[in-house]
């Protein structure tokens, strides 16, 4: 028996009471898709546009968060009249267990696809602990 994968559409969040933007513009929770294997988890976060120098990931305690900024392309000479597509900058929150090894996650970016990898600790490692006289 399959199981139906949900697809859900874009998501724009409204600025927090009493906080304010610096960039007047649309943001927007990107979209992702987060795979595991026995060594690592996976994140593949949709962000068009994004590339390289416009995203921002930081790691404080437990909470990874991913930004993205996008400068709208409007063709010169031309001014918008009817539009379908809502360009903005992207922003997003994950929270890490302790089985993520913080040290070596990785990120890169391809074609407006951010892609983390976050490896996982290793196994604890038994082992005899001598006890020394006090």
């Amino acid at each position: 028996m399959s199981k139906e994968i949900e697809v859900k559409k874009k998501q724009e969040i409204a600025p927090a009471e009493g906080q304010e933007r610096a960039r007047d513009r649309s943001l927007f929770v990107p979209l992702a898709d987060i795979y595991e294997t026995d060594d690592s988890v996976y994140v593949a976060a949709d962000m068009p546009g994004v590339n390289e120098n416009s995203v921002d990931i930081t790691l404080d305690k437990n909470v990874l968060t991913i930004r993205g900024e996008v400068d709208a392309v409007a063709p010169q000479g031309y001014r918008p009249v009817y539009l379908e597509y809502g360009v903005g900058d992207y922003e997003r929150k994950f929270v890490l267990s302790n089985e993520i090894d913080r040290e070596k996650i990785e990120a890169s970016v391809k074609d407006g696809v951010l892609s983390l990898k976050l490896p996982k600790v290793g196994p604890a490692i038994a082992r005899k602990i001598t006890v020394k006289k006090g």
